[in-house]
């Protein structure tokens, strides 16, 4: 089937594996949907930039065709040192307990960022999404000329727009029914809960860019259906997840099973 995002991405089914963190998007998941011609999707938003690297070399060895790499913007919060510490006091007692390691400080996320897109750079993946914001207008630019796609993922008709305008070949259009985290960045998140198929046409009304729908989308019906709502393309997690590809746990194996 051919749409506006399997041209512009140059895959051969409208369907998108989505990037899933933390153990069950793994390169072996992301190779298997590209391989099967549809886009996989490399989860980076945990990795350092040393795995990243790895991982992205590995990636290109399982597969031949497009992929993408998605990375969590860094959100601009403050931190109160005090707040923190105190926070780790009363979690030190359970580490102790569990036989955890010792407290450590997390390095700041925009160091991460910025040493992930430079990984991006000496390597340029085909496609790199973003989630919890749009990258600086230097990063995009700078990945364009690598020859990156760029995908931004929304939640809101106002931040479609805004994804545009900073230079997003697509959007992913994230629907309240979507697992894992909420993409939200503009809006206030209680106010940016609205189901895919009221999103979906909303933002392909608003757009010129070519629009991937996501949330609650689980087999060929979905997939249809939100094909007929406007969008080019499908992003499924959590049908992924009973892949013997991915990394999900058998226990939550078992309960998707059950459910």
């Amino acid at each position: 089937m051919r749409t506006a995002v399997t041209e512009r991405l140059g895959i051969a089914t409208p369907i998108v594996q989505a990037p899933m963190g933390g153990g069950p998007g793994t390169v072996e998941l992301a190779a298997a949907a590209s391989n099967a011609g549809a886009l996989g999707s490399l989860a980076g938003g945990y990795l350092t930039a040393d795995d990243l690297r790895v991982h992205l070399q590995a990636l290109r060895t399982a597969t031949d065709n497009p992929f993408a790499v998605n990375i969590f913007v860094p959100e601009r919060i403050r931190v109160d040192p005090t707040t923190v510490a105190s926070v780790q006091d009363v979690l030190e007692p359970y580490r102790v307990e569990l036989g955890l390691p010792a407290r450590t400080e997390p390095p700041p996320v925009q160091d991460a960022f910025a040493a992930q897109i430079d990984v991006l750079l000496d390597a340029p993946s085909p496609v790199v999404s973003f989630t919890f914001g749009l990258p600086p207008a230097d990063v995009a630019s700078r990945l364009h000329d690598a020859g990156c796609i760029l995908i931004a993922t929304v939640t809101t008709v106002r931040e479609a727009v805004a994804a545009v305008d900073a230079g997003m070949d697509l959007v992913c259009a994230q629907g309240s029914e979507a697992g894992a985290h909420r993409g939200t960045f503009l809006d206030d998140p209680s106010e940016a809960v609205i189901g895919t198929v009221a999103l979906v046409p909303q933002v392909c009304d608003a757009v010129t860019v070519p629009v991937i729908a996501a949330g609650g989308i689980m087999d060929g019906r979905g997939v249809a259906a939100v094909l007929a709502l406007g969008a080019g393309a499908a992003q499924l997690g959590t049908a992924f997840l009973r892949c013997p590809e991915a990394g999900t746990p058998a226990a939550h194996r078992r309960a998707l099973m059950s459910a």
